[in-house]
């Protein structure tokens, strides 16, 4: 039998973790130095809570009636338009403990039960009420998730505390059971009015000077996402007393088929760690594809060697928790890789490049892309072949397809083999190229 040191292994991840530690610390303390606008400036009260009326009285409705058993509501619609808000706003108002979870960080079932299995049943320590908030829970539809959307049918059904679900798009075939134990709540874009009034209010506060058609620019250029306006105010006021029209070039050509662009140059342009780490939240891209469009671009917006450096270092340590994610199944080591591959960029630069960088699509995604057909007819063969040999995808290309390939090379023996396992020649073509 080998012998296996694995000394060496755990002493690097002690190191890599030791670090990930130290890294947390440094951004905490930057956190508390810098504040965001979208979080200094998130709503108290529901008197500053912006626009969505009708979906304000619905929810207010729905708490007054609520009781053990009742449905849980989900509010729906796309990002920035005020759904987490309005839930945060309410309980600072009348001082209830809310309890927040997001979906997409905590995915398993267990995971899930372990979060709020026992809390949904006792009752607060220091305040009057409590009251739950799952934010994204259509980050927890994949088949990887073991049972994650059950797991909260099943903590709505016992909780003896209103629970409030996030969502952009609930008709998900994936949510279908659970849209039966909720009440759903449409939040319809802001109308950009009322942004502007917001984002009149932060530069009052701030003691920016900017005119109202300029901030109708940023409105409308955000298309009623609340919340992109407010990142892309700070972005162009960071530092200044006054904004002008020109400050806008460095904001570029709004993409509102997706708002990875967005995320991109909040991580790129801000230096606060906490607006970095959000600017993610409301992507419609998995934290694993936002990587590679992080590592295609970080040489086009810095340009410092030691800045370039500094942040390539950052998402190295974020791969390593990547792929200890991946090869363990440890979706906790996930928190680590999304700070450093967001605020450890954004704090890898000493000050924000003022100039418009076009973002390009990673080339190792084009690749992908160009070979996902190829790739998805390989996994069905595979998975074919393994069934019929009993035995994992795995076990199949690392002890049996070294010999197959073997067999293959002698066209009687591959026939014999195409026989016996009910391979097509297609099939057959696919293990020989393999």
């Amino acid at each position: 039998m080998v012998k296996v040191d694995l000394s060496v292994d755990i002493a690097y991840a002690r190191i890599i973790v030791s670090e990930a530690i130290r890294d947390k610390f440094n951004l905490l303390f930057k956190i508390l130095i810098i504040m965001t606008f979208a979080i200094k400036y998130k709503p108290k009260s529901l008197k500053e809570f912006v626009n969505q009326k009708e979906c304000l009285e619905k929810f207010l409705a729905w708490i007054k009636k609520w009781k053990p058993g009742s449905k849980a509501l989900l509010f729906y619609g796309m990002p920035g338009v005020g759904k987490t808000a309005l839930v945060e706003a309410f309980s600072a108002e009348k001082n209830f403990d809310l309890i927040e979870m997001n979906a997409s960080d905590f995915r398993s079932a267990s995971q899930i039960e372990d979060v709020l299995g026992r809390s949904v049943m006792q009752a607060p320590l220091f305040k009057k009420f409590k009251i739950f908030l799952i934010d994204e829970v259509d980050g927890i539809a994949g088949r990887e998730d073991l049972g994650g959307v059950g797991a909260i049918i099943k903590i709505i059904k016992k909780s003896f505390f209103p629970i409030v679900l996030t969502c952009n798009n609930p008709y998900d075939p994936k949510l279908k059971s659970l849209r039966q134990y909720c009440d759903l709540v449409q939040f319809k874009k802001i109308h950009v009015w009322d942004i502007v009034k917001r984002l009149e209010y932060i530069c009052r506060q701030e003691g920016i000077k900017a005119e109202k058609d300029l901030l109708k620019q940023i409105a409308s250029r955000n298309e009623g996402d609340l919340r992109a306006a407010i990142n892309d105010l700070e972005t162009i006021c960071r530092g200044k007393k006054e904004i002008t029209e020109k400050d806008l070039e460095v904001l570029g050509q709004r993409e509102r088929e997706t708002s990875i662009f967005d995320a991109l140059k909040m991580i790129f342009k801000t230096n606060s760690a906490l607006a970095a780490k959000l600017s993610i939240s409301g992507v419609d891209k998995d934290p694993d594809e936002i990587f590679w469009w992080i590592e295609n671009n970080i040489s086009k917006e810095y340009e410092k060697p030691e800045e370039i450096a500094k942040a390539f270092d950052a998402l190295s340590k974020a791969d390593l928790f990547r792929q200890r994610v991946s090869s363990r199944q440890n979706w906790k080591l996930k928190a680590y890789m999304i700070d450093l591959m967001t605020a450890g960029i954004a704090t890898a630069k000493k000050e924000m490049y003022r100039k418009f960088t076009k973002y390009q699509y990673p080339e190792k995604l084009v690749i992908l892309g160009k070979t996902k057909e190829i790739r998805a007819e390989e996994k069905r063969v595979f998975d074919a072949l393994a069934k019929r040999l009993h035995c994992s995808t795995r076990k199949l290309r690392k002890e049996f397809l070294p010999f197959i390939k073997v067999i293959v090379k002698n066209k009687k023996m591959a026939q014999q083999l195409a026989n016996s396992l009910n391979l097509s020649s297609e099939e057959m073509s696919i293990v020989k190229k393999y």
